[in-house]
């Protein structure tokens, strides 16, 4: 399948700022990239990109006086599959896990590993390891919050969720990871696009989403207590420890919001031939 994914995002700025953009798709995804995920910043200034210690794609810029505009575009290639679910998936003993996975069993900035530690093994330490006790956390977590953005604030930690019994996608996300990591299960926060493809459309606006993805038997999984079924066409924009890694605009001064529209929608079959023949255009003209 083919799914539209993009956004304009207008802030303001009182006074020229330092920023860095997590924005772009993750590089994995490229090649299924009927059209290059370049972001657009109006008015033009110079853009550097670089990758973070997480892989992310990265850019830099100056944010001038006034509002600025970010704008992008594109066709994703996707497998139209839901999720993958391996409920034979065994937790993997601290000794044996790559060295890359350790990041993501100690506490951080949303999850605190330390407060949650005796609540999570009194809760899931009976629980059959793997696949099993990690997805009774994520009912645990999905069947404790209560979601609405009304609920949001950027400063809420997993303890803070886990007591108040309510917040948005990044809060399910965070209590989820801190209760894994508490079991000595590596986890990882996400952010990027997820439509409403083979669920009921949802009435409220389109939004960047928050999932986990989590390590077991020699990969990582993905998870969404929020939602807490598979679904189909998540597309990674950025992973870290916590939501405290991958902020998508970051100002280093202050900036007002102005404007957040989210494009995630699948490409019907006639949008798809047209989609399909632009995006050979260039090739053709080329050879």
């Amino acid at each position: 399948m083919l799914i539209r994914v993009g956004f304009e995002i207008a802030y303001s700025c009182p006074q020229p700022v330092a920023t860095v953009l997590k924005l772009g798709i993750e590089r994995g995804r490229t090649s299924d990239l009927l059209n290059p995920d370049t972001i657009r910043v109006e008015p033009n200034v110079p853009l550097r990109e670089f990758t973070d210690s997480f892989g992310n794609r990265c850019t830099r810029l100056v944010s001038p006086v006034g509002v600025t505009r970010l704008k992008t575009e594109t066709i994703v290639r996707d497998s139209g599959e839901v999720d993958r679910v391996n409920p034979d998936a065994r937790e993997v003993p601290v000794q044996e896990l790559p060295d890359e996975a350790l990041r993501y069993l100690g506490g951080s900035r949303y999850c605190e590993v330390d407060k949650l530690g005796s609540f999570a093994w009194s809760q899931f330490g009976g629980v059959r390891p793997g696949w099993t006790r990690v997805q009774a956390i994520f009912d645990f977590v999905h069947n404790h919050l209560e979601f609405g953005y009304p609920h949001a604030r950027p400063t809420r930690t997993a303890a803070e969720s886990l007591e108040e019994r309510l917040g948005v996608c990044r809060d399910f996300t965070h209590l989820s990871i801190a209760l894994c990591r508490a079991m000595n299960i590596p986890a990882r926060y996400c952010n990027g696009y997820l439509g409403d493809i083979g669920v009921p459309p949802d009435p409220a606006p389109m939004d960047f989403n928050a999932w986990t993805e989590v390590y077991l038997d020699g990969g990582w999984y993905t998870f969404d207590a929020r939602h807490n079924i598979p679904r189909i066409g998540r597309i990674v924009v950025a992973r870290g420890l916590d939501a405290a890694d991958i902020p998508m605009i970051h100002t280093f001064g202050p900036h007002w919001l102005q404007e957040f529209t989210v494009i995630t929608e699948e490409v019907v079959e006639q949008q798809q031939q047209v989609a399909l023949q632009q995006a050979t255009q260039p090739q053709a003209k080329a050879a």
